[in-house]
């Protein structure tokens, strides 16, 4: 118990070097025993940065040397934390994404990779294509490989229900999949992950179902087809699918505990309802989870668009997915959407002030923009016409990468930016121009949407398609 008293975060590195020994006998697979021990490491580097000393097994440090624990999940020399619930990184620039694909062993989304979709789609790639916002994948070509066959696949997609408000930044995997939707003409499903903010956080089952209701408003507000989407909250589905649940059983049955401690850092004193939960969103991966849509067929190929920080749950779903007979998924990530105050951390719904909320008027929306939105400007205007200002850190600057459809507009800001011409208060009004319409368009589009339309979109039904 002293050693425990005198360095808490001992306990965990005891247990992650035991995680990684265990995964190591049992063979599992290499990505897994990688995120294992660089955990290990990082734990390790911790304990240094804490007590001054280097880690050996079993020899508690002097107590004289420990400092205050930091716990294990701070950031080691400015290395970004990104799992599925903490992302923060000590840069203003953001997390370093290409840092990220090599981290997690994915494939960085190329200019030969975009000129690829442009030519098997016929259509003008995606903004968030074109400017690296969506900037890794796995397994695209191979979807392209198939599509150029006529082979179809289907998009999975999905929002975890934690408020009744969205703000902007979780519209991203929403824009661009209705965008893959459009383009490539194929089925959705988006899974609302009630069950798992019911596991996760302080709320009612009640609330989360409603907030999954209400969540569902604003992402048919994005404009998909209801023929050719279904929407569906977990707590509904799971007991009204034997299909979809049996997935889940056959996923559960080839992960190991180790494993999922190994990717997602569960401990001992968590509910047994997160262990089991990561089946769960694996599930909507395999196209027979979906009987009504796709006749039972189980080898329609998914293609997952979602944010980085969604992935540990997709590496899992590609390793059981070939035990289990079906085809691995393939993803396209996104980079975060920084908050108002700076890219080091993603928006936070429960922070009013560090987004922009789709419920936002326009003078909340302005408001917020010139009280909070990070400047990378110079501090008076003399300085900045003279030295000009940083667009890469500038958070007005990265919002309008993400919403300002021009190019060449926005290489022209960038480049005024840059030199000084255009000064912080005008680059604010651009955003703010550019802003306040979008988001006074899908409240119209909120509004029409009638409760009928809600339960029709998350009714499993057959969807336009001939598999």
């Amino acid at each position: 118990d002293t050693d425990v008293t005198i360095y808490p975060g001992l306990l965990s590195l005891t247990s992650q070097g035991e995680l990684v020994r265990t995964l190591k006998t049992e063979k599992a697979v290499k990505a897994d025993i990688d995120a294992a021990v660089k955990l290990l490491l990082k734990l390790k580097a911790d304990y240094k940065q804490v007590t001054g000393q280097d880690y050996k097994a079993g020899c508690p440090p002097l107590e004289s040397t420990v400092l205050e624990d930091t716990g294990p999940a701070a950031a080691v020399d400015g290395e970004d934390m990104v799992d599925p619930w903490n992302v923060s990184t000590t840069s203003a620039k953001g997390v370093d994404y290409d840092k990220l694909i090599v981290r997690f062993g994915s494939s960085k989304v190329d200019q030969e990779l975009v000129d690829r979709i442009e030519r098997v789609s016929g259509k003008k790639p995606h903004r968030f294509l074109r400017r690296g916002i969506f900037f890794s994948h796995r397994d695209m070509h191979q979807v392209l490989d198939a599509y150029e066959k006529n082979k179809s696949f289907y998009l999975y997609t999905g929002r975890g229900p934690s408020s009744e408000a969205m703000h902007v930044g979780h519209l991203i995997p929403f824009i661009f999949t209705k965008w893959l939707q459009d383009t490539f003409d194929i089925p959705l499903v988006i899974q609302l992950t009630d069950d798992e903010k019911y596991l996760w956080k302080d709320l009612s089952l009640e609330d989360c179902h409603r907030y999954a209701v209400e969540n569902a408003k604003d992402i048919i507000a994005c404009g998909f087809d209801v023929n050719k989407t279904f929407i569906f909250s977990d707590l509904d589905y799971m007991g009204a699918s034997p299909d979809f649940y049996r997935n889940v059983v056959k996923i559960q049955k080839h992960v190991t505990f180790n494993q999922v401690k190994g990717i997602f850092g569960f401990g001992d004193s968590d509910c047994i309802g997160k262990i089991a939960f990561p089946a769960i969103q694996a599930a909507p991966s395999f196209s027979n989870s979906f009987p009504q849509i796709f006749k039972g067929r189980k080898d329609i190929q998914c293609l997952i668009p979602c944010a980085i920080d969604q992935d540990p749950y997709f590496r899992m779903t590609r390793d059981v997915a070939p035990r289990i007979g079906y085809p691995k998924p393939a993803l396209l990530h996104s980079t975060f959407f920084p908050a108002l105050q700076g890219a080091q951390t993603k928006m936070s719904a429960s922070d009013a002030n560090s987004s922009i909320f789709l419920t936002d008027t326009p003078k909340q929306i302005k408001n917020k923009v010139n009280k909070h939105a990070f400047s990378g400007g110079k501090d008076t205007i003399e300085e900045h016409r003279k030295y000009g200002g940083n667009p890469d850190v500038d958070v007005s600057f990265m919002y309008l990468t993400f919403f300002l459809e021009d190019d060449e507009q926005l290489d022209k800001i960038r480049q005024d930016y840059a030199s000084g011409a255009l000064l912080t208060g005008e680059l604010k009004k651009r955003l703010i121009d550019t802003l306040q319409p979008m988001i006074t368009a899908h409240q119209e589009r909120r509004k029409q949407v009638t409760e009928e339309m809600v339960l029709k979109f998350m009714t499993p039904r057959p969807l336009d398609f001939n598999f």
